[in-house]
């Protein structure tokens, strides 16, 4: 299939680890995930729920990676590692997203009917970061590891924290997570701010020892 195609050629593309295609096959937990998945969500739209459940459970004990039929997911996707990863019923994902393990895409437990979020094309979130609430993160959004997301973020912004906020933002499309795959060096909100107090201090020390001078 054309669509499991592109899962493979994501794996290659953005994980330097990978050799060959041939590895990625055989080898990467994620890929064997999202295959089981396709299979699962097919049965799931056709009203074979059990089944589809029992193949999606199957696929989390061989693969830490848990992802309801139900859920829907488009071309290109990758999930580096994936132990832990969670994905809900109601959660729908778009093209080029790449998920690090740990990550939890769910619900608050007070929402009915569509309950998890929607991803937009081209997202990168990091290991550990959880998405909660039927709410969406835009496209070329990143979002940075162990972040906690509650609310919408606008297409190419980074947040980062807990709960999460939006630190870098702009009208630019950003790099597709396979050209930018850095989950280190996103700017730290607080980091900023008390550089931005000592800078503050340092100019109020400098205008004082100027004014005892002139004395």
């Amino acid at each position: 299939m054309k669509i499991i195609k592109s899962d493979i050629d994501a794996a290659v593309k953005r994980d330097p680890a990978a050799r060959n295609k041939l590895e990625v096959m055989l080898c990467y937990p994620g890929l064997r995930a999202i295959i089981w998945h396709r299979l699962s969500h097919f049965l799931y739209m056709h009203k074979f729920y059990l089944l589809a459940r029992i193949i999606s459970q199957l696929t989390r004990f061989w693969t830490g990676i848990e992802i309801h039929p139900g859920a829907k997911i488009g071309s290109g996707f990758f999930i580096d590692h994936g132990m832990g990863v969670v994905i809900g019923e109601t959660c729908e994902i778009g093209n080029n997203v790449t998920i690090y393990q740990g990550v939890t895409l769910g619900g608050t437990g007070k929402d009915i009917g569509k309950r998890h979020p929607t991803i937009g094309n081209d997202v990168l979130i990091g290991v550990g970061a959880k998405i909660l609430g039927p709410f969406k993160v835009g496209d070329g959004a990143k979002i940075g590891a162990g972040t906690i997301v509650l609310k919408e973020v606008p297409r190419n912004c980074t947040v980062v924290g807990n709960p999460g906020r939006i630190v870098r933002c702009c009208g630019q499309v950003m790099e597709l997570p396979e050209e930018s795959m850095d989950q280190i060096h996103i700017p730290d909100p607080i980091e900023q701010e008390l550089k931005s107090i000592r800078e503050r201090l340092l100019d109020v020390e400098n205008k004082i020892l100027r004014g005892e001078k002139n004395k």
